[in-house]
């Protein structure tokens, strides 16, 4: 029997045999994060051996890239050129990739993390986000608690944020994005907040009452609409607790609304994780 998520206009098959790859391999590892370009092939950036699977719409594998490079796959964002900016938290960089894996830039010193807490980029960076401009913001991330501005060359331009719970603080900046307007999204996630700022980082207001935002994705057109996935509890105690994490949330507005509700006995022991994106 089919299982449906979500409601009303909101609602979602789940297809578990999507993936269709090629024999003797499999995702032996989590797929961090998603992309999709014009042409709805999926890029799904993962901590395997091969960690960029590229599918077709039907989930046909079509190719693999990235062996050797990528340590520890975490941020997808598909430019509107249909190129990639891939984070990777395990190397401390950002890449700006071809659609077929060749390397455009690189920020950030490979392998080589900035002191923990220090401010400076990068320490485990999680996400990435490009504005109407071609600025690039950066969300950093595990082993710091700011964000990043950089021109399109690569050149940083500002930062903001540190640890705390305050307005403009961060407990795990988690996923980033930005809207028609430049405003910046951020998934604060240990906050269990997302903070917005406008595009030199000044507070702008927050959307509370959700658990461990982890996934953000805004869609483009004339009514946006912004999806928002959550996690699970983190802790043992709480791995089991009803009508918190594991579901997604989608909003025209600063009040979403849930989309998935799969929570309860049992669901918070998929393992803890949201990747989100949305094919055309």
């Amino acid at each position: 029997m089919a299982i449906i998520l979500g409601t009303g206009a909101y609602r979602y098959e789940v297809v578990d045999n999507w993936a269709k790859l090629p024999p003797g391999r499999e995702f032996n590892a989590d797929v961090a994060a998603v992309g999709v370009d014009k042409q709805d092939r999926v890029y799904a950036f993962n901590r395997g051996q091969h960690p960029m699977v590229v599918f077709d719409r039907d989930g046909n594998f079509l190719r693999s890239w990235g062996e050797g490079v990528f340590h520890r796959a975490h941020g997808v964002h598909m430019a509107p050129d249909d190129t990639l900016w891939l984070t990777d938290d395990g190397d401390h960089t950002v890449r700006h990739c071809t659609l077929d894996g060749k390397i455009l830039l690189t920020i950030g010193i490979p392998g080589t993390p900035k002191p923990y807490m220090g401010g400076e980029p990068f320490h485990r960076c999680t996400h990435t986000a490009l504005s109407p401009r071609g600025d690039l913001y950066v969300s950093d991330g595990y082993g710091n608690a700011r964000v990043h501005k950089y021109a399109p060359n690569g050149t940083l331009i500002a930062s903001w944020g540190e640890p705390g719970t305050d307005p403009g603080q961060f407990n795990i900046p988690h996923n980033i994005c930005c809207d028609a307007d430049g405003w910046v999204y951020v998934a604060d996630r240990e906050n269990h907040r997302v903070q917005v700022f406008d595009g030199n980082g000044k507070w702008e207001t927050q959307w509370n009452n959700m658990h461990r935002p982890s996934g953000l994705f805004l869609e483009r057109g004339s009514s946006p609409r912004f999806y928002v996935g959550e996690i699970g509890g983190g802790m043992g105690v709480n791995y089991d607790m009803p009508n918190i994490g594991l579901h997604a949330a989608t909003s025209t507005s600063a009040r979403c609304r849930s989309l998935t509700g799969a929570t309860g006995t049992g669901t918070s022991r998929i393992r803890p994780g949201c990747a989100a994106s949305r094919s055309s």
